[in-house]
Formats: C-alpha cells, sequence, structure tokens
C-alpha cells in the first residue's frame, strides 16, 4: 500500500506532497525531511530502493526533480505483516506519473509543479486513491482535466451561462 507520494527538487524542497495513511504534521515533517536527505545523498550507482522506518522507499530522479514513494506493509493485515509491495512496479509507476504530467505539460519540470499544483494533485488523485494504484491510462487520467479545461475556456464557463 502506497504511504505517501513526495516531488522533491535537487535542494531538497518539497514540492509536492500526498499522504495516505494519517500521521501528525510533526512526523510528516521529521518522516520527510529525513527520507529526502537519504534519497538526495545517495549517488547515481546505489539503487532507487531503500527501507526505513518499516517503509520501503522508491524513488526516482528526473531531471532536477525526484519522486520519492513511500510504501508500507497493508495495516488490516495485522501488526506482523510484510511489505510485499514491488519495487520494480513502483518504478514503473513513478514512470507512468512522469510521462502523464509530461503529456499534461509539455515537458513537466518544477515550475509547472509549483505554479499548477491544483491540477498535478488531480492527476495524483486520479492515479491514487486510500494507497492504491487505481488507473495508469495516460487518456483516462487526462480526460476530466482536459474537459474541466475545455469548460473553463468557453464563454461564461461552468456556472455564467446567461
Amino acid at each position: 500500500m502506497i504511504s505517501f507520494i513526495l516531488m522533491v527538487n535537487k535542494q531538497g524542497q518539497t514540492r509536492l506532497s500526498s499522504y495516505y495513511q494519517w500521521m501528525t504534521m510533526q512526523e510528516r515533517v521529521a518522516l520527510e525531511s529525513e527520507i529526502i536527505r537519504k534519497c538526495l545523498s545517495r549517488s547515481e550507482l546505489q539503487c532507487s530502493f531503500l527501507e526505513y522506518r518499516g517503509y520501503k522507499v522508491i524513488y526516482r530522479r528526473y531531471a532536477s526533480l525526484f519522486f520519492i514513494v513511500g510504501t508500507i506493509a497493508n495495516p488490516d493485515a495485522g501488526p506482523k505483516a510484510e511489505n510485499t509491495e514491488n519495487e520494480l512496479g513502483m518504478l514503473e509507476f513513478i514512470h507512468t506519473l512522469v510521462e502523464t504530467m509530461d503529456k499534461w505539460a509539455g515537458s513537466i519540470c518544477e515550475l509547472d509543479i509549483m505554479y499548477q499544483l491544483e491540477q498535478v494533485h488531480f492527476i495524483v488523485d486520479e492515479m491514487v486513491m486510500n494507497g492504491q494504484i487505481l488507473e495508469t491510462n495516460r487518456r483516462n487520467i487526462l480526460r476530466p482535466i482536459d474537459l474541466l479545461e475545455a469548460e473553463s475556456k468557453k464563454k461564461g464557463g461552468i456556472f455564467g451561462r446567461r
């Protein structure tokens, strides 16, 4: 089960965070800073998987952005359950997320995430719900965004028809 998704720049600044498991803000800040520090300090020759505090952390760097996914064992399976998430499957999910955002914004960059944060959250929410990957088809993910953009360009928008 996916516990969190982070998008971070090379300086370690979080540009997007999405959590699927409840944590206090202090826990989130501490977890983010520690995981980001660990991911940024690793060389390109090291693998993109690490285990930290019971989380499997899978990350991938695209240009100046790090996409980080943290998984945890399914909490419904009990306290001693093993985290059986497939690391290569999560890398493929990260790649699909980046490809989807590239199709939406051209070539995705840090500024796209910063200035269009609501749409980026929408894309992530279309792909993941409650820590489970629901959709990986780019057309299906981007269709609601395209419809919203087309409707907003119409005269009067969605609500103001007269």
